[in-house]
């Protein structure tokens, strides 16, 4: 069986070192696309649509022979999606809109060759603790929630807000590995078992 090459269309570093968790060998290339939902967009349907699309963008500089990975992560709390923060008082805004209450984090991958693409989605919940205005902008000095959607990381600093959750844990990082794994060994991209 011959192994296909595998582009990450990100350049989240988080998503890297997940996917070196189990052992994928890839290269990044990373897409700059429109990330705007569209008119009454579901947060479903627009993270969904965007790594399709990271994924079909990426596929159009590659080789034939090559297998994509795109992804796109949304934190939804009630009717709001909370994208990244872009300064000190949205990050602290979106922190104390979160405190002490459970929100949704949405992760689609998609992978994709010249003849096929499939795509998953992951649905996790995520209660915070309650979080004061002094936490939440000495979290933001912290440099760790710039770039991140919902304003935190779950696997740094961010753990600590963290009071349950339901669902993928890697897929609340930016990458359900559940899902990837299946997606990939479907394109015959191996997973850190050797290929055969």
């Amino acid at each position: 069986m011959s192994v296909a090459k595998l582009v990450l269309a990100s350049a989240s570093p988080r998503r890297s070192e997940l996917l070196r968790q189990i052992g994928v060998e890839f290269e990044v290339v990373p897409q700059n696309i429109d990330e705007s939902a569209l008119a009454e967009e579901t947060p479903e349907h627009l993270v969904v649509r965007l790594a399709q699309q990271k994924a079909q963008a990426a596929l159009n500089d590659c080789s034939d022979e090559t297998v994509v990975l795109g992804s796109d992560t949304v934190v939804v709390l009630g009717e709001d999606m909370l994208g990244k923060p872009q300064s000190a008082q949205e990050a602290v805004s979106m922190l104390l809109a979160l405190s002490g209450k459970e929100h949704q984090v949405l992760t689609a991958i998609s992978v994709a060759n010249r003849d096929r693409q499939g795509t998953a989605l992951s649905k996790s919940s995520v209660r915070f603790r309650d979080i004061d205005g002094r936490e939440a902008r000495a979290y933001w000095q912290s440099g760790e929630p710039e770039g991140k959607a919902g304003g935190y990381a779950i696997q740094g600093l961010g753990a600590v807000f963290v009071q349950s959750i339901s669902g993928s844990y890697s897929g609340v990082m930016g990458l359900p590995l559940f899902e990837t794994a299946r997606l990939l060994m479907e394109f015959d991209v191996p997973c850190w078992l050797p290929a055969v």
